[in-house]
């Protein structure tokens, strides 16, 4: 038994005639009567009496057509549903990033990517940059968003984010109402720095080229930690713009430029080459990027 067959039975019991179902469905009158003969044998009962000009059902295929009606609109449903998941991905997307970008990033991504594809649940795992490599290359998350530079011939890496790291200090600071101040005055105050990470190399390399001993009064090992402390009026730091841009606007804290000094800062999102994405893996790299990801390839 096959659907063509239900759909032949079914017109054939709607127009009461072989020869008007073969008109209805595009084929010949023998072909119609083939499929009914076939369904005929594969259900071992008689559905269909010809007789007196007309074609009506036996006592089977009255019992039989509400089940073939059934079957059809479920084959109906099926194929709406898997055009629609073809139009509207759906499913679960993981991205893995650091604590900073999972709090000042990717809501920005995932807000307005939500809104576009409300049946992809999204899902964060913060975890730091090794960690978030180590993440994607073993195939436990689709994608993870990592700083720049990063060189892996495994990965697909893609900027998505560009901003800068810039000095923060509090309202009360007397910086706070400087236009600018030297990399030497900044060495001069208490710095709350974090404790690793390629930004913190920028920075020691900024003070060793001008030789310049900076006066550190606290490591740590997270950036929204470092602000608080710079609210708190324990030091001064250096943090990325896009974390601060609340507390600049109410006025609690200030950016303050350094003579001649730009740190800039790239964040890319990664997933390995050789993977192929999910349907909503794709849709989430189209909306990110702006570009389409090439297939999968070998590496």
């Amino acid at each position: 038994m096959d659907f063509d067959h239900l759909k032949t039975f079914l017109e054939v019991s709607r127009q009461k005639s072989f020869s008007r179902a073969a008109e209805k469905l595009h084929v010949t009158q023998p072909s119609i009567s083939a499929q009914i003969r076939s369904l005929e044998t594969s259900l071992g009962h008689r559905l269909l009496e010809r007789g007196g000009g007309k074609v009506t059902l036996t006592a089977a295929g009255r019992v039989f057509e509400p089940f073939a009606e059934s079957c059809l609109t479920r084959l109906n449903h099926m194929s709406l549903t898997l055009a629609d998941l073809e139009r509207m991905p759906r499913g679960s997307l993981t991205v893995s990033a650091n604590e900073s970008t999972a709090l000042y990033v990717l809501p920005v991504f995932f807000s307005k990517f939500g809104k576009q594809y409300p049946r992809v649940s999204l899902n964060i795992i913060r975890a730091e940059r090794s960690r978030t490599l180590e993440l994607v290359l073993d195939r436990e998350v689709e994608f993870g968003v990592v700083s720049l530079p990063l060189k892996d011939k495994r990965l697909h890496i893609e900027v998505i984010h560009s901003d800068d790291f810039v000095l923060v200090v509090p309202a009360a600071h007397a910086f706070a109402k400087l236009e600018s101040v030297t990399l030497r005055q900044v060495s001069q105050q208490r710095l709350l720095l974090l404790n690793q990470g390629r930004k913190r190399e920028q920075i020691d390399e900024l003070f060793e080229q001008e030789k310049l001993c900076p006066r550190i009064a606290m490591e740590l090992d997270s950036n929204e930690l470092l602000k608080r402390l710079v609210l708190k009026e324990m030091g001064i730091g250096f943090l990325p713009r896009i974390n601060v841009l609340d507390e600049v606007r109410t006025g609690t804290l200030a950016i303050v430029p350094i003579h001649g000094v730009s740190i800039s800062r790239e964040l890319a999102l990664i997933s390995r080459k050789d993977r192929e994405l999910t349907r909503a893996g794709n849709a989430f790299f189209t909306f990110a990027t702006g570009t389409v990801r090439s297939a999968a390839e070998d590496l």
